[in-house]
Order: C-alpha cells, then structure tokens, then sequence
C-alpha cells in the first residue's frame, strides 16, 4: 500500500426532576422549586465540565438532513507532560442490542433489550499515541502522530495499558464491554449509524471507493487520521465509526444467544478470540455500523487495531 503525506481533514439518572409550580418531584419527595435549580447544577456538575458540540443526521442519499446543538459531561485525567485523557460521561439506560432484520447477518442476533442501571465514563476518543507514550513509555504504531490513534496493539497489550493506567491514577481503567461499546456508539438511535442510514467520507474515515446503501463513492485516507476529525454522536463521542478497530473486553460468541442483559462483558466463550468494533479506515462502510461485529486473536495486532477506556461513574480527584 502507498502511503499518502496529508490527513484526510478537508471535510471536516441519576436522579430525574420533575419541576411543577412551586416544587420539584425528586425521588423521595417534593422540595421547593428554588432549592430545585441549585441541585440541578451541583448535579450535573458532578458529571464533570459542560462542552457543546454539533449532531449530524444525514438520509439514505448521505445528504445532511439535520444539524443541531448536543451537550455532554467530560472529566480530565492528567497523564503528565500537557497529555490529559478526557473521559465523557455515558447516562445510565436502556437499548436494543444488535442488528435488525434484514441489516447485516445473523452473528449481530437476535436483538436484544440491555439495560445499564449505572452512567459511566468512556473515552472521549480512541487511545492516542501520545496518551499511550505517556502510559507504556513506547510507541508501536505504524502511522506516526501524536494526536492519531494508537494501532498495531494487542488485546494483551490493551489490557496491560489499562493496568498501567490505572496504577498510575488510582481509579479503575477497563476495556469496555461490547454492550457497553455500541450503546455508546449508537448514542439513543436505531439506525445502521449514529449518523443515520449511512455515512460519508465526510462523516467517518473509511474506504470511500466502498459505500453503504445509497451514499455515493468517495474519498479514501488509506490512513488513520487524528482522533476528533470528524464529527461526534450525541454522547459525545468521536470517531466511533472507521478510523480503527476497537478492542473489546468480550470473548468472541458467534450470536447473542444467552448474552447478558445488564450490559456486563461476556465472559465465557473462546477465550483467545476477542471482539473487535467500529470498523476503520481500511475497509467498506458496511464495516463500520454499530451492530457490525469482527474478532481475532488476543495476541495479534494490525495497523488498524486500536482501543478506548471505560471507567467507573463514581470518580474522586
């Protein structure tokens, strides 16, 4: 493959309140509207630090059908060096699991209900290499660039940096969940893509020669490209479709029959085969939905394997 010498960036509850006259509804009682408000905050402060962003929604044609303001919670772990590691806060919910008929082949079924009773924090974007530096001490990937993903890692190595992280901050640093990963991914919708029914080489970065449904053929990188390029889903997460595969905590089943509902990594099956997600720069579009479901072996790695954390909703400085 040729390498090309540019990035490919020319397109860029908790606790619900009900507020009613003079009081607000919280569980356990009513109080005063007036406390109501200050609560709220001190709430959603507790989410971490406010930032706004833009929802992309395009139809079958790939044509932008919506734009609107999305607002999500992010907290900052500080890896040294200026290096932090923004983590974004995930509500606690419900989802259908999977791809319905006649998306995609039966390895994503049946679908089924999963229910997060707890938030969480997952990264922001995938692992960079300069996050990993920062953590294993070394860099083994193939396209070089301190704010691009990290690639050519192992489950094993995933693993050993999620070790290494959370030594070094004292929290609990894990690879998600496969439920975990595409409730995140899908962000509340129930379409092939966050996006919508399709993506563009405008959206995500993938092989454009290859498009999904209707989208016309586009650009393609034939490289990773910095992690936040392209535009996030309603969580505010980046780069959850292409760009790199991402690891998963799970062993590989080939359906989802007796899979866990409570959103938990499912732990039995072959345990040397583990879920990869998203899709990435080197192949079609059909490879990038959220239901779409690949696997390889724990200890080998390729230039277009990455990862991102999760980490626990209960979070002290």
């Amino acid at each position: 493959m040729t390498r090309i010498k540019h990035f490919c960036l020319d397109s860029h509850h908790q606790q619900v309140w009900t507020v009613n006259s003079s009081y607000a509804t919280v569980p356990g009682g009513d109080i005063p509207a007036a406390a109501a408000e200050p609560l709220r905050r001190e709430e959603e402060a507790s989410k971490g630090k406010e930032f706004i962003f833009e929802i992309i929604t395009v139809d079958q044609q790939g044509k932008q059908s919506s734009k609107k303001s999305g607002k999500a919670y992010q907290k900052e772990e500080d890896l040294g060096n200026g290096v932090k590691l923004e983590m974004v806060h995930i509500p606690a919910g419900s989802f259908m699991m999977g791809a319905p008929s006649p998306e995609g082949d039966d390895y994503a079924r049946p679908q089924h209900q999963v229910t997060f009773a707890q938030p969480f924090y997952m990264g922001k974007y995938a692992i960079t290499q300069e996050q990993w530096q920062a953590v294993m001490g070394n860099n083994p990937s193939y396209f070089k660039g301190a704010k691009r993903p990290v690639e050519c890692v192992t489950w094993n190595d995933a693993v050993s940096f999620c070790q290494k992280l959370s030594e070094k901050t004292g929290k609990t640093y894990r690879l998600p969940s496969e439920a975990e990963w595409e409730y995140a991914c899908r962000a509340g919708t129930t379409t092939a893509f966050h996006f919508g029914e399709t993506i563009t080489p405008d959206l995500v970065n993938y092989d454009g020669n290859v498009p999904y449904g209707w989208a016309p053929k586009g650009l393609y990188c034939q490289e990773t490209t910095p992690v936040g390029s392209f535009g996030p889903n309603a969580f505010g997460l980046y780069d959850m479709h292409g760009n790199i595969w991402e690891w998963c905590a799970d062993p590989w089943h080939d359906n989802y029959n007796g899979a866990p509902s409570d959103g938990s990594s499912w732990e039995t099956g072959r345990n040397d085969d583990r879920v990869l997600r998203g899709g990435s720069w080197n192949l079609n579009a059909v490879s990038c939905r959220a239901a779409y479901r690949s696997y390889n072996s724990a200890g080998h790695s390729q230039w277009d394997w990455g990862f991102r954390v999760v980490c626990a909703a209960v979070w002290t400085p």
